[in-house]
């Protein structure tokens, strides 16, 4: 099956392939470690596939973190609601480890768009969330991409 997908993408434009592994960066839940993985699996030489997957998730991530601050700031006067459980935890995860906690250890229980969208919701700054997200969604998409480097290195051997 990894072989009909790297000869499917072999026979695609360069810049198709390129635009597949940002496309699925920009997926929440798939985001920069999965987009990396998907690229280097299907074929695009890892230079290319794990920053095109780092910057269609850091493009979705930024939209979403300009959004929910132009959204804080007009519901600000509006009459707060009963958060979900999930906010509620996100908000104790968010009160004991800060932004750079959240933004490191958030993308293995969240996609980043919610954890950086909840953050600014909850009055952090958008320039330290989208900072500490873009160091996050690098190392993750780095990370993830070279193991799987490493993975199809050792498949070809065996």
């Amino acid at each position: 099956m990894v072989e009909q997908l790297q000869s499917f993408t072999e026979s695609l434009p360069e810049l198709l392939a390129w635009f597949g592994v940002l496309v699925a960066g920009a997926v929440p839940f798939v985001e920069s470690y999965f987009g990396s993985v998907i690229g280097v699996v299907a074929g695009v030489h890892p230079a290319a596939a794990i920053p095109v997957a780092i910057l269609g998730n850091a493009v979705t991530m930024l939209v979403l973190v300009m959004g929910a601050g132009a959204a804080r700031g007009r519901l600000a006067s509006d009459e707060p609601t009963e958060p979900s459980s999930r906010r509620r935890k996100l908000r104790r995860m968010f009160d004991r480890f800060g932004v750079p906690g959240v933004s490191l250890l958030g993308q293995s229980v969240l996609p980043s768009q919610i954890t950086a969208a909840a953050m600014v919701s909850f009055g952090a700054s958008r320039s330290a969330v989208i900072g500490w997200q873009l160091v996050s969604i690098t190392l993750w998409g780095v990370a993830f991409g070279l193991l799987a480097v490493t993975g199809m290195t050792v498949a070809d051997l065996g």
